[in-house]
């Protein structure tokens, strides 16, 4: 809703969720077509007005939480790379576009019909807030083991990739967590460690995601790496740039992003 000089007026943002989790909305769908029709993340950004890291970051959001990618990308050189749409994306792109323009026949609609929306809006604004996070995905609980204290919790992702967490007895009863219902896990990029050449290695670390290195954001302190996992998962970790270093990072190259159990927050919608 928009309030104007002379009156408040119907306006309303179209979202695609799954599982409850909103991910795909009017500014990811204008992304999404720009992808579609210049065939770069880096073009695509520039025309809908957003950094590359921004639109990077909304693709690898989209991709997460879809049930299969929705944008294919060709790693490169730093900003470098080509883009496209699946099958996928392409459908819903088509999707996306009869939906708005029967939600735009409902507002109208709605809009003759209501009266006087002023204390609506204002208690509209009062509950709405904004979420970020950097590492989040979407899944399904397979399992909850419980101790005297804490309870351990295995998320299976899209991929057979799984994540596990560590939470409080009291964490699992106040999200009403049980097996088989969808929830949703987040790491802190500054959480996650890389590692390379891990095949012998004995580690405690409980989350061991291997994948291909789709981006390095070099700095001179730290450098952000981007995995991408089975399923279209990524996962961001920050790690010192002297590391990336000595580990030999490459975009194309192989790599292990570890974090602990502790590390996992979860969520419900």
């Amino acid at each position: 809703m928009k309030q104007s000089k002379q009156a408040i007026t119907l306006e309303g943002s179209l979202w695609f969720s799954k599982d409850t989790d909103k991910f795909l909305g009017g500014d990811r769908i204008a992304l999404l077509e720009r992808i579609d029709e210049l065939g770069s993340i880096t073009r695509a950004a520039k025309a809908v007005g957003i950094s590359y890291k921004t639109a990077w970051e909304m693709v690898n959001q989209i991709n997460n939480l879809a049930a299969a990618p929705l944008v294919d990308r060709a790693t490169g050189g730093k900003g470098g790379g080509g883009a496209s749409l699946t099958t996928a994306g392409r459908e819903v792109l088509e999707q996306f576009r009869v939906v708005q323009e029967e939600h735009r026949k409902f507002l109208s609609n709605l809009d003759q019909r209501l009266g006087d929306t002023g204390s609506l809006y204002q208690f509209l604004r009062r509950i709405s807030m904004k979420v970020s996070a950097r590492n989040v995905f979407n899944g399904t609980v397979a399992s909850i083991t419980k101790g005297a204290v804490n309870a351990e919790v295995s998320l299976a992702l899209k991929g057979d990739t799984t994540v596990t967490a560590v939470v409080t007895n009291g964490a699992i009863d106040n999200l009403g967590l049980k097996e088989g219902m969808a929830a949703y896990a987040i790491v802190k990029a500054s959480s996650v460690v890389i590692g390379t050449d891990l095949a012998d290695a004995k580690l405690s670390t409980r989350n061991q995601l291997t994948g291909n290195i789709v981006k390095l954001v070099e700095g001179p302190v730290s450098c952000e790496v981007d995995l991408e996992l089975a399923g279209g998962n990524t996962i961001s970790a920050v790690i010192t740039d002297g590391s990336a270093k000595r580990l030999g990072l490459k975009v194309g190259g192989t790599a292990t992003a570890l974090f602990k159990a502790s590390s996992v927050i979860l969520g419900v919608s």
